[in-house]
């Protein structure tokens, strides 16, 4: 499938987005600062109602933040209308929703889902679109091109999902985990063709997952903890990340030693930073309240 590179930089500043839930707000995230080069492929971590979905739909422009700014490419997503906003959907950003049959018209084959992708992709300004034939050969779908979507398994209809993302070469994947309620070939499957269509097409690719074995497979992760970053992986290697305004979440491990409310010195030394817990008394427990009674 010879596209080109054509991945779009990701980059979010201060990112808030709040909900309504049963007549209270509620922060679904509380500034978040992200930056994704154009190419790259992460993966977004985290325990469900961390946030990590709310960041993907923000992303592709499905919600508008309640504040902060997101950028795809020289773009700036609060500054388009609603129509502006579907154009970018159909031609610069493609986003795979959770489950196979969200993405895919079911009377049509795979064949035809391509087909009718690419026909949205050109209405919004896509040129030079790859042939149906490339896209199904690129996910590994040829043999499976003119079968009805009844007929398919699981596997091959999140690939058929994935060939309807990609049919009209946008600049950015975002992929909501993808390869939940797979098998595990199937979900190997699905990941591989991720991973090639980023290589082959330098697509730039975002994909939230619960799942720790698909987490190793991505070449850079972020943990979305409580609406934040909580840390980001890199070739296996995790660090902790300090946000613009200076939070620094630690990570889970740490927190047994360091559980929440412990107050903490910050020594450094040579270069070296040491967080020292000062000694707990029954006015500082973090566990009490102002009187000092257990809460």
């Amino acid at each position: 499938m010879s596209t080109g590179r054509r991945g779009l930089a990701i980059a979010t500043h201060g990112l808030v987005h709040i909900y309504r839930s049963e007549g209270n707000d509620v922060a679904a995230l509380s500034g978040v600062d992200l930056r994704v080069a154009p190419g790259e492929m992460i993966g977004l971590l985290g325990p469900s109602g961390a946030g990590k979905s709310t960041l993907l739909t923000l992303l592709g422009g499905l919600f508008r933040p309640s504040a902060g700014k997101i950028f795809v490419g020289d773009v700036e997503l609060s500054g388009l209308s609603g129509r502006a906003l579907d154009r970018m959907r159909a031609s610069r950003v493609s986003l795979m929703l959770q489950g196979a049959s969200r993405n895919l018209l079911p009377y049509y084959t795979p064949w035809e889902n391509v087909e009718f992708a690419q026909v949205a992709a050109r209405s919004a300004g896509a040129d030079v679109l790859p042939e149906v034939e490339e896209v199904l050969e690129l996910v590994g779908l040829r043999d499976q091109a003119s079968s009805p979507l009844s007929e398919l398994t699981p596997g091959h209809l999140q690939l058929a999902a994935l060939a309807v993302a990609v049919a009209g070469r946008a600049g950015v994947l975002l992929a909501d985990e993808p390869t939940s309620q797979l098998d595990h070939e199937a979900r190997d499957a699905v990941l591989q063709t991720i991973a090639r269509v980023n290589a082959e097409t330098g697509t730039t690719v975002v994909l939230v997952t619960h799942d720790p074995e698909v987490a190793r497979a991505m070449p850079r992760t972020i943990t979305i903890r409580d609406g934040r970053i909580g840390g980001e992986g890199r070739l296996g290697e995790e660090y902790a990340v300090v946000s613009a305004d200076g939070f620094l979440p630690l990570p889970a491990h740490a927190l047994e030693v360091l559980p929440p409310g412990t107050l903490v010195r910050v020594h450094a030394e040579d270069g070296t930073y040491r967080l020292v817990p000062e000694p707990r008394t029954d006015d500082t427990d973090p566990t009490s309240d102002s009187e000092g009674a257990p809460r």
